[in-house]
């Protein structure tokens, strides 16, 4: 065969090399992911791609979440005579430990009222009480009380979360009028942080998530910066809305009008346990949700004993949302009924579904999608505080994604124009260009794949890809070439090699050094070092090895 049909027969087997089969599969799995497509109607193109706060425009908000974790010092057994002797008259304690504490009232007491006051099991014997306790549960359920919020015992630390903003006056009054106190460490310093538990701030951002999803901002980055601090990033959401969505704790609560406008407490969101999406019933929208059986038990009693069932329009069932109504309207008639038959039957129900309706129209689907998240997303375990927010307008925001892509295709011009003018050939240009486009179409089909927000960290990131691709591009093709032509195949396979081991290390390095920034708190460096690691990866296992193989054809 001569040696110019040997050629031929070598380049025709360029399409079933490994590599450019990998290379084709991942440039058509980039297409798929991007999609993009063209509005004939309203004249614009559209993709899975999605953006980031300063590309798209939006809301950034800082919260600190209010929270105290705090060493407490107090006798259990001052706590029990202090509160029970609210309950019960002076009493005398006998005997007090840990674990137990034994104390005499005035006159025998009834053991479910004593159960009621809820420090522990009690068992009498005339009027001499034995309750046993759990030290710490004594504690932890006084300060509840006492400071009206949700306290949490930490066992690892020996310290107690109160999720409230508390400050140490106030927690020292409180303890202080039952002989306690805030400890102090070794140092003789306060054991009094405002902060929260690492838990209580997983929490409150999977619940925050939780309610963004139900919204319909699925892509919104929560980036905890300190225990007690979170940076929530809200593409294409105005200030007004961002405050509403996420400030909002969430402290979910029904009620029951009883005469005028004075309303009674009946249960607590706590005690909802499914939420059915929004739908249209009889032309209205409503949302169906079930409550458990203290729940049903709760607005089953609430509706008798307040009237309502018989006198549906005077007697309103409200839901508030830390203290504001978000949802008054009356019991439909043949719901009070079924009440009214299940309380004269006295039936314990073990749950019960009931509908709220907001009315017809876009008015009534919006406020149906409101009440919805706030059925369904639950209240978070703290208040937050707006500590720091700002807004990007939509306008500026599609101003610098204009300003990003010119930036990156000048780039991409300046590196073509240093090319040319170092070779002087179209056939090592073309390849060169067509490599460094194929790499950045690869890094947004990655991008769009896994629903990562572009933004300008990210575009940074991008570019610094074009710029050591093409770094390493100059280096296979001066490797490969050999006094200004393709050497025989053995010398070429020795200098890829070479041009390859000195790639691979400089991509290691560059790996290396951009992943302490993934697990930084500041979101702006994870999405650059993340978008510069993909797109050195997908540089050196995919397209660069095509472009050694490439070369080779159009240089022989």
């Amino acid at each position: 065969m001569a040696p110019a049909e040997a050629k031929g027969a070598e380049s025709m087997k360029l399409h079933k090399d490994f590599r450019v089969i990998v290379f084709i599969a991942a440039m058509l799995i980039a297409l798929i992911a991007i999609h993009p497509a063209y509005d004939g109607y309203d004249g614009a193109f559209s993709s899975n791609l999605r953006y980031g706060l300063d590309l798209e425009g939006g809301t950034s908000l800082q919260l600190k979440l209010e929270g105290v974790i705090a060493g407490v010092e107090a006798d259990p057994a001052q706590i029990i005579e202090e509160e029970y002797s609210d309950a019960f008259g002076d009493i005398e304690i006998i005997e007090a430990s840990d674990a137990e504490v034994i104390f005499r009232t005035q006159d025998p007491p009834r053991k479910e009222d004593v159960d009621a006051v809820g420090y522990g099991s009690a068992y009498i014997d005339g009027n001499e009480v034995t309750l046993t306790i759990y030290k710490e549960y004594v504690i932890q359920t006084y300060l509840s009380r006492h400071l009206d919020c949700e306290v949490i015992y930490d066992v690892d630390h020996n310290r107690y979360e109160i999720r409230s903003a508390v400050t140490e006056s106030e927690l020292s009054e409180a303890l202080s009028d039952v002989g306690g106190s805030i400890a102090v460490d070794v140092r003789g310093n306060l054991v009094f942080d405002e902060t929260v538990t690492k838990k209580t701030q997983e929490t409150t951002e999977a619940i925050l998530s939780e309610k963004l999803n139900i919204w319909g901002l699925k892509d919104v980055q929560i980036t905890p910066v300190e225990d007690n601090i979170l940076m929530v990033d809200l593409a294409g959401v105005d200030l007004d809305t961002a405050m509403e969505i996420v400030a909002t704790p969430g402290k979910f609560e029904i009620r029951i009008q009883t005469t005028e406008n004075a309303t009674e407490h009946v249960m607590w969101g706590e005690h909802i346990t499914a939420v059915d999406i929004p739908k249209i019933r009889d032309g209205a929208w409503g949302v169906s949700f079930t409550v458990d059986g203290i729940g049903a038990n709760a607005i089953r009693d609430a509706a008798v004993e307040s009237g309502a069932v018989d006198d549906v329009a005077a007697h309103e069932m409200v839901m508030l949302l830390d203290d504001k109504v978000i949802y008054s309207a009356p019991l439909d008639p043949e719901l009070a009924d079924n009440l009214q038959e299940l309380y004269d039957k006295n039936q314990n129900l073990p749950s019960y579904s009931f509908v709220a309706t907001t009315g017809a129209g876009d008015i009534g689907k919006e406020k149906v999608e409101q009440l919805y998240i706030h059925l369904r997303a639950g209240a978070l375990p703290v208040e937050v505080d707006v500590i720091g927010s700002w807004q990007v307008p939509a306008a500026l925001g599609a101003q610098f994604r204009e300003q990003t892509i010119l930036a990156g295709i000048l780039a991409l011009l300046m590196v073509a124009l240093t090319i040319f003018l170092r070779y002087r050939q179209k056939n090592i240009l073309i390849p060169m260009v067509a490599t460094s486009v194929s790499e950045v179409f690869m890094i947004l089909g990655f991008a769009a794949a896994i629903g990562w927000q572009l933004d300008l960290p990210a575009i940074a990131g991008i570019i610094a890809v074009i710029g050591t691709g093409i770094d390493h591009l100059v280096i296979i093709t001066d490797e490969v070439l050999y006094e200004g032509r393709m050497p025989s195949k053995k010398v070429y396979l020795a200098r890829i090699a070479r041009a390859f081991a000195i790639i691979f290390a400089a991509a290691t390095t560059t790996v290396i050094a951009m992943s302490p920034l993934l697990f930084m708190g500041f979101g702006a460096l994870k999405g650059f070092a993340i978008t510069t690691i993909v797109g050195v990866l997908i540089g050196v296992l995919i397209a660069r090895p095509v472009y050694g193989r490439v070369i080779r054809e159009l240089l022989e």
